[in-house]
């Protein structure tokens, strides 16, 4: 069956997202730590647990935007040695990384071309589990614009990934059913997997080989994606 769309997510698959927090949680690091080496490796690994727990938890309707962000900064704060901050200094803290976050957002190097490359012949559109505004931000600061409006955000869809409902909703806004649309993301349950399950074509990037057996097709960059459309 002729593919007819493409729907990616965005956070690691077109936008190096894990490059941008790293840059700015580092930076927010040493900024309250001044003069002092931090284990890098650690506090990286650290965040990103955190983010994903607590993330996780704001999809799930268990804590709002603001709530897991504050929840972040006070976890940071405790795993820096810097005791327990007040409310009001975790909103500060994170509104400080955020300004950092926004400066560091990149498309990774494949990404401009092999958009252009996958939307010949085909429409194309993003699914991700974020809020609208800063997610369609990312897509118009990294040189993907054209996709924003074609974005279905779960904060807005009423819900996320991996429910069927979110594929399905983005596949009704193209106009295109199920089958003959493709879903690419960086995550094998949440973005290949569901996809498959919803009844797209799912196809998971694996931009660092992990070694795992899985029944979905695979690629190493999204450079590969278009030969599995044919």
């Amino acid at each position: 069956m002729r593919i007819e769309a493409v729907l990616f997510d965005l956070d690691g698959t077109l936008m190096d997202h894990d490059g941008a927090a790293e840059a700015a949680v580092l930076a927010g690091a040493a900024a309250e730590l001044p003069g002092r080496e931090l284990d890098r490796d650690g506090l990286l690994r650290f965040w990103r647990e955190l983010e994903q727990r607590e993330y996780d938890r704001y999809l799930a309707g268990e804590l709002t935007v603001q709530q897991q962000r504050r929840v972040r900064a006070l976890g940071l704060a405790r795993h820096l040695g810097l005791g327990e901050w007040s409310d009001e200094r975790a909103d500060a803290w994170f509104a400080g990384y955020l300004r950092r976050y926004r400066r560091s957002w990149r498309a990774f190097p494949e990404v401009p071309r092999a958009v252009r490359e996958l939307g010949a012949g085909r429409q194309l559109g993003v699914i991700t589990n974020g809020e609208g505004d800063i997610q369609r931000a990312k897509l118009r600061t990294v040189g993907l614009g054209v996709l924003a409006p074609h974005t279905t955000a779960s904060a807005e869809a009423g819900c996320a990934k991996p429910d069927p409902a979110i594929f399905h909703l983005a596949c009704r806004a193209l106009g295109v059913a199920p089958g003959r649309t493709a879903y690419v993301g960086d995550r094998l349950d949440v973005d290949a997997q569901a996809a498959t399950e919803a009844g797209l074509l799912g196809i998971w990037l694996e931009r660092e080989p992990t070694g795992v057996a899985v029944e979905v097709p695979r690629v190493r960059t999204l450079a590969e994606v278009a030969p599995l459309l044919d």
